[in-house]
C-alpha cells in the first residue's frame, strides 16, 4: 500500500475515480443489479493491466479473480470501457492517455516463435 496516498500500487486516486464512476453500470437508478464495489472492481481490473499477472494471480482483497475476470468481459462486450476511455480522451490535460513501452506488456506467446512449421502470433492460413 502506498502510504503517501492511502492507496496500494495501480489504483486510482479520489479524483481519478470522480472523473469515471458516473460512466460505469451498476448506479443508483440504472437498471439491474446495484452495483456496491465499482471502485474495487476498477482497482483490480487496473491491477491486472498493469502488472501483467494472469487473473488467477489477482490479490484476494479484489475479490474472486473469475468474477472480475467475467465482469470485465462483460463490461468489455457492452462497450464500457471504451465509453470510459471516449470520455476521458476529450480531458486534454488528462496525463495517463499516454502510452509507452513502460506500460505496455506483452505475453510469451505474442512474439512470432516458429514452432511446428506455423509462427506463434500470425493467423494460420487456410
Amino acid at each position: 500500500m502506498d502510504k503517501k496516498r492511502g492507496r496500494a500500487r495501480y489504483e486510482l486516486t479520489t479524483e481519478q475515480w470522480h472523473k469515471i464512476k458516473d460512466l460505469l453500470p451498476g448506479k443508483a437508478g440504472d437498471r439491474g443489479r446495484t452495483a456496491i464495489d465499482n471502485r474495487l472492481f476498477v482497482d483490480g481490473v487496473l491491477w491486472i493491466l498493469r502488472s501483467g499477472a494472469r487473473w488467477s494471480d489477482m490479490p484476494e482483497r479484489y475479490g474472486k479473480y473469475k468474477s472480475i475476470h467475467k465482469r470485465f468481459t462483460r463490461w468489455a462486450m457492452k462497450g464500457v470501457w471504451e465509453k470510459i476511455f471516449m470520455h476521458l480522451v476529450k480531458d486534454r490535460d488528462n496525463e495517463y492517455l499516454m502510452i509507452d513501452s513502460t506500460l505496455v506488456k506483452a505475453h510469451h506467446q505474442a512474439t512470432t516463435y516458429k514452432k511446428k512449421g506455423r509462427l506463434w502470433g500470425v493467423p494460420e492460413v487456410a
